[in-house]
């Protein structure tokens, strides 16, 4: 069975991360997202209301293409992630360069600690590309619309969020 491990703090999850889902599940027969904890970006959203969006937002895509996805909250480093979820494969979205001189450095640093995970990169959609979580954040803090960027119950729960600070 080929595994792959798609990781991300999904804060909030994106339309850019949708599609970068919709494309990588085919590729394999069970794709885990990986939910990352991370104290240190400190999310807008729980981890528990994060894995709930992104539970929400795949239910369609399997209902669509079938496959199977399995969500998997971490917190250890991403290699050891894919050892205990046993995925073969790590799938990354690309936006820009920038995005990957990062990737880069990490699947260099995750192929000296384990060579076995390999590491595929999915060039985000062009329509997506510009698509971050810190800049819907940002947006929908300044009350802009952010319909063109997330799916429509994470807009509503971004609204919700920046109603009650």
């Amino acid at each position: 069975m080929r595994i792959g491990l798609y990781p991300g703090t999904f804060d909030p999850i994106t339309l850019g991360h949708v599609d970068i889902i919709q494309r990588a599940l085919p590729l394999v027969d069970r794709l885990v997202i990986g939910v990352a904890i991370n104290r240190d970006k400190g999310p807008l959203f729980t981890l528990e209301e994060r894995v709930a969006m992104v539970e929400a937002e795949c239910a369609p895509i399997l209902a669509r293409i079938g496959g199977e996805i399995v969500v998997h909250p971490f917190e250890n480093l991403l290699i050891d992630c894919a050892r205990d979820v046993g995925a073969s494969v790590i799938v990354r979205g690309l936006r820009a360069v920038a995005d990957f001189e990062y990737e880069f450095q990490m699947v260099g640093m995750n192929r000296a600690m384990d060579a076995s995970v390999e590491t595929v990169f999915l060039m985000a959609d062009a329509r997506r590309q510009a698509i971050a979580s810190k800049l819907v954040k940002e947006i929908a803090r300044l009350q802009g619309d952010v319909s063109k960027f997330v799916p429509p119950a994470v807009e509503l729960a971004l609204k919700a969020r920046y109603a009650r600070r």
